[in-house]
C-alpha cells in the first residue's frame, strides 16, 4: 500500500495593520487548512474570528518552536495541511516559524508561500531612499555596547539599511546611528504602517535623532527605520585604525594583556595581533619623565 502524500506547510502572510490586506487566497488558506500555527493564539483568533474562520490555532512562538516542531511535522507527514502565521507580517522574518520551514523543507514536506504585507518591504517603498538594493538588519542588538560594535560594522555598507526598531528605544539607536554613520546621512522612520496613525518622517540622521528626543510620538507604535547606505567616497575606518584607537583608550586603564583581549572583543580582532599592535603602542610611547 503505497504512503499517503504528505500535506503542505503554508506561511501566510497576515495584516500588520489594516485587516483589508489579507488577500483572498489568504483567507483561503487559512480555513483550509487542518490547523493554524500561531505565534499568539489570542491575537489571531481575533483575526480569524474576524473573517469567519474556524480552523483550530495552535501556539508556536519563540519560546516552544523547537518543542512544538516535531508534533506539526507528524502531523503534515500524515497529510494534513498546516498553516503558518505571525502576529504581523510574514512570519520567519524577524518572527517565529524559520525552524519549522527548516525542518519541513528537511524533511521533505512542501512549503508554499502565501505572500502578504511585511513591514521592512512596505517601508522600504516609501522611504524615498535607493532600494534597487537594500540590507535587511532586523532588530539590533538591545544593549547599547553590543548595537554600537554593529553600527561600526555597519558604517561602510553601500546598500540601504532597513531596520525593526522597539519604541523605547529609538532616541538612543538614532543616536548611535549619528555617531556612526554621520549626521548627515538620509534616513526615514515610517511608524504605524497600514494603522490609522501612520506616518513617515524623512530627513538626515541628525534631523530625526533630534525630533525622536522632543517628540513624545514619534516613539510610539510600529517602528522601521531606514537608512541610506554609505556613498562612494564613504567607508567604514579601516579595522587597523579601529583596533588602534581602542587600544590606546583601554591601555591607559589596564595591563596590556587584559587591553588587548578586549580590544580584539570589541573590534572582532584576532587576540594574537592585537597583542602584537598593543606591543607595539607600547613600545612607541614616550618615556615618562623622571
Amino acid at each position: 500500500m503505497a504512503n499517503a502524500p504528505s500535506g503542505r506547510l503554508y506561511v501566510v502572510a497576515t495584516p500588520i495593520g489594516n485587516l483589508g490586506d489579507l488577500s483572498p487566497r489568504g483567507r483561503a488558506t487559512l480555513a483550509a487548512c487542518a490547523v493554524v500555527a500561531a505565534e499568539d493564539t489570542r491575537h489571531s483568533a481575533a483575526l480569524l474570528r474576524h473573517f469567519g474562520i474556524t480552523t483550530p490555532l495552535l501556539s508556536l512562538h519563540g519560546h516552544n518552536e523547537r518543542e512544538r516542531t516535531p508534533s506539526l511535522l507528524r502531523r503534515l507527514a500524515e497529510g494534513a495541511d498546516v498553516a503558518l502565521i505571525s502576529d504581523a507580517g510574514t512570519p520567519a522574518i524577524s518572527d517565529p516559524g524559520g525552524e519549522l520551514v527548516h525542518a519541513a523543507a528537511a524533511a521533505g514536506i512542501e512549503v508554499v508561500a502565501v505572500p502578504g504585507p511585511c513591514a521592512a518591504i512596505a517601508a522600504l517603498s516609501i522611504a524615498g531612499l535607493p532600494t534597487a538594493t537594500f540590507a535587511f538588519e532586523g532588530f539590533l542588538p538591545a544593549r547599547a555596547a553590543a548595537r554600537r560594535r554593529r553600527l561600526a560594522e555597519l558604517a561602510g555598507e553601500p546598500r540601504t539599511l532597513v531596520i525593526y526598531e522597539a519604541p523605547h528605544r529609538l532616541r538612543a539607536m538614532l543616536e548611535d546611528c549619528v555617531a556612526a554613520f554621520g549626521r548627515a546621512r538620509r534616513a526615514a522612520i515610517v511608524r504605524e504602517l497600514s494603522k490609522l496613525h501612520e506616518k513617515t518622517y524623512r530627513d538626515e540622521l541628525a534631523a530625526l535623532a533630534a525630533l525622536a528626543a522632543r517628540e513624545p510620538a514619534l516613539s510610539r507604535g510600529e517602528l522601521v527605520v531606514l537608512i541610506e547606505g554609505a556613498g562612494a567616497t564613504e567607508t567604514a575606518p579601516p579595522a587597523d585604525a579601529e583596533l588602534e584607537r581602542v587600544l590606546r583608550a583601554l591601555l591607559a586603564e589596564l595591563p596590556l594583556a587584559q587591553a588587548a583581549r578586549l580590544a580584539a572583543r570589541i573590534v572582532g580582532a584576532r587576540d594574537n595581533e592585537a597583542y602584537r599592535r598593543a606591543l607595539a603602542l607600547r613600545d612607541a610611547a614616550p618615556a615618562p619623565d623622571p
